[in-house]
């Protein structure tokens, strides 16, 4: 079984790319962020032509998560329930696969700008409340994975540039402890759980000719739970579509789970 996250910015744009992708690798489960569109406009049918049921949480013009299966989707969740956020940044669903249900929380963190600004307060409040539902989540669901834009690079060889990065936006911290503080929840980062290429990463700029000199971030996750780890057989990151024509600035990141 496969599963992938992909932070699209713009499915209006990128509709195509991602079905392209799909054909060619047609994972059992997609996450994606940043649709950009509200959820009347969510191309369902060109999805479910290939194969596809779906579930989204869009937003105009920003945000926006939305979660693909082959296999029929339930017990969906939209936001982190009890936080009033007008942002639509979190979609969670449970997928029946032949081990069992399996649930799937996907999210598109928060940015947070720049350290100090009230954006960043936002993000850190917004973290600490995403920690305490997926504590709950996790005892509701012990088969879970977490994935998404986590807009955080986790450690100093998640970045390009890591001493002249050093705490700036993605690299401080407090965003670091609080990915930390998921993993203390029980999951795992289940792209360090294997020997990975030197400077590899989901993100590049679309200034300075950020992709082809390969200054990165590896900023999209996708986290398993202890009941699902010793599944795991590998993880990897397709920069092909950062390749492609007017390309999303991320790339997908994709687990196979025996």
């Amino acid at each position: 079984m496969q599963l992938a996250t992909w932070n699209i910015n713009s499915l209006t744009v990128r509709l195509p790319q991602v079905l392209d992708w799909l054909a060619t690798n047609p994972v059992d489960v997609l996450g994606l962020q940043e649709l950009k569109l509200v959820d009347e406009k969510f191309p369902h049918a060109a999805f479910k032509e290939v194969g596809y049921h779906a579930a989204s949480f869009g937003q105009k013009t920003y945000n926006g998560v939305a979660i693909l299966s082959r296999n029929p989707i339930g017990d969906v969740v939209r936001n982190i329930p009890g936080h009033g956020d007008e942002q639509s940044r979190v979609i969670a669903a449970t997928v029946d696969t032949p081990q069992g249900p399996l649930r799937l929380v996907n999210c598109y963190f928060v940015n947070g700008q720049e350290p100090g600004s009230e954006k960043f307060a936002y993000k850190l409040s917004w973290l600490a409340t995403l920690h305490k539902w997926i504590s709950k989540e996790l005892q509701a669901h012990p088969r879970l994975v977490m994935m998404g834009d986590f807009n955080v690079a986790p450690e100093d060889r998640d970045s390009f540039d890591p001493v002249g990065l050093k705490d700036t936006i993605h690299h401080t911290v407090e965003e670091r402890a609080h990915f930390q503080a998921l993993l203390k929840l029980g999951l795992t980062d289940a792209y360090r759980m294997f020997e990975q290429p030197e400077k590899s990463y989901s993100w590049w700029d679309y200034r300075m000719l950020g992709f082809q000199k390969n200054r990165g971030l590896r900023i999209d996750h996708i986290l398993v739970s202890d009941a699902l780890r010793d599944q795991v057989t590998a993880c990897t990151i397709d920069r092909a579509p950062r390749k492609n024509p007017q390309p999303s600035d991320h790339a997908p990141v994709v687990v196979t789970l025996a």
